[in-house]
């Protein structure tokens, strides 16, 4: 199967956070950003497959600096690497102060989705074809991540059978 360039995943993503959006200090409720990540990420993987994905994996989602209301929400995401059926999917968090133009990073986050064929079992993706230093060095650093889920996902299945 030809690769793809992580270009063609890159997905980009902007909302306003609105006081329904925050918690009791005025930040951002950690589970609405998590819903967004989850959006945004498998959308990246839809563009890289082609196809239905579905969530494998949150190895991931560090919280750095709180989001306020008024604020606006940014989440890129793109596809670092690939096994066999399964994409790694990187997603970068941020805020923008609307009045200042003041942009911090919020958060990150490493999700595993799986594509699906017609019969809703996996199917093949392509392989990832790193361009830049940083595309590079998410699929560089990806095989240890992907070992180290490996071995959590069979600790928890021996720990609970």
């Amino acid at each position: 199967m030809e690769g793809k360039p992580v270009r063609l995943s890159r997905t980009v993503m902007t909302d306003l956070v609105l006081p329904p959006d925050t918690n009791n200090l005025g930040t951002m409720f950690g589970g609405r950003v998590m819903a967004y990540v989850d959006k945004i990420a498998s959308i990246a993987c839809m563009r890289h497959a082609r196809r239905p994905v579905v969530t494998a994996s949150s190895d991931s989602l560090d919280f750095l600096a709180p989001i306020k209301v008024g604020e606006a929400i940014r989440l890129e995401a793109f596809v670092t690497w690939t096994h066999r059926t399964s994409m790694e999917v990187f997603v970068k968090i941020e805020s923008e102060d609307l009045m200042t133009g003041e942009v911090r990073l919020t958060g990150t986050s490493y999700l595993t989705f799986v594509a699906l064929g017609p019969d809703g079992k996996p199917v093949p993706v392509p392989p990832v074809i790193p361009e830049t230093d940083e595309e590079r060095w998410h699929y560089d650093t990806a095989p240890a991540r992907y070992a180290m889920r490996r071995q959590r996902k069979m600790e928890r299945m021996n720990r609970y059978e």
